[in-house]
């Protein structure tokens, strides 16, 4: 998805399926996005593929102190450049979402706003995450609806997965609403939703590469049990013994695991392999 919609110069850029493009073009849904944001003075916002400006625009009516805009494809430089020019607000980054640098960013970001393309909605929140100790603790996402059905997937449920967990024990996650394809030009072939993601706690906690790895592995395969998907992870012997003495049944499946026994079993392995 690219943020990019109605306006000035939509309908002179084809939106390309290699960059995941399809351009928000209902203005409903972009006075929801923005107000749902609460998006003002004193904030610092990050939208990811402002596409043709819209979403940037009503962002920047709204007042924001700072507007950091990453987009990937060049034919959409000279928009918004003409754009920049007249805002210093705006400030563009060119390159792949998931690899600018954004420690660089200044002032840094304490929201983030925007219509990711879809092809890139996991990995993407799992960079932006990482951030959250930096003070990036608001993210508000167009995202497909199936992506929003993992993101909120309660424990016990077949659409558990990994950044749901993460995203369960770090904070709030909402699906604030539905978006028909009739709102995007040209129109997906998939449904989309409006979620918004609050990090209230763990800070810190994407950063610690054991906590991916763990949940990585363990879901690795959903019609495995834990015991199984987990046998030999980290060089551990008896992960029957382990995962009884955590718990956890070794018996038990890595969607069946709230968030908290998630959090427990991280802090035990951590402390077992620190003995090994």
């Amino acid at each position: 998805m690219s943020g990019g919609g109605a306006g000035p110069v939509e309908g002179k850029i084809r939106a390309l399926h290699r960059f995941g493009q399809n351009f928000l073009v209902d203005r409903g849904v972009l006075a929801d996005i923005v107000g749902r944001s609460a998006a003002g003075e004193g904030d610092v916002v990050l939208e990811v593929g402002p596409g043709q400006g819209v979403l940037t625009r009503a962002l920047l009516e709204r007042g924001v102190s700072c507007l950091h805009a990453v987009e990937l494809d060049e034919r959409l430089r000279p928009g918004l450049e003409a754009l920049a020019a007249g805002e210093p607000r705006l400030r563009l980054h060119w390159g792949d979402a998931l690899r600018v640098d954004y420690t660089a960013f200044d002032p840094f970001p304490n929201k983030v706003v925007a219509n990711i393309p879809y092809n890139i909605t996991t990995p993407l929140i799992w960079r932006l995450l990482a951030f959250a100790y930096l003070g990036l603790t608001y993210h508000l996402y167009m995202v497909q609806k199936e992506a929003a059905d993992r993101l909120t997937a309660p424990a016990d449920t077949r659409e558990r997965y990994p950044l749901g967990v993460t995203l369960e024990v770090m904070g709030a996650v909402t699906r604030v609403r539905k978006v028909p394809a009739s709102c995007f030009r040209p129109a997906p072939r998939v449904e989309s939703a409006l979620v918004e993601i609050v990090i209230q706690r763990h800070h810190e906690l994407t950063r610690d590469p054991l906590w991916s790895e763990l949940l990585h592995r363990a879901f690795a395969h959903r019609r495995k049990t834990l015991l199984n998907n987990l046998r030999g992870f980290k060089g551990l012997g008896d992960w029957a013994g382990f995962l009884a003495g955590a718990g956890v049944d070794p018996g038990a499946r890595a969607e069946d695991l709230e968030g908290e026994r998630w959090l427990e079993l991280c802090r035990a392995l951590k402390e077992r392999l620190a003995l090994s």
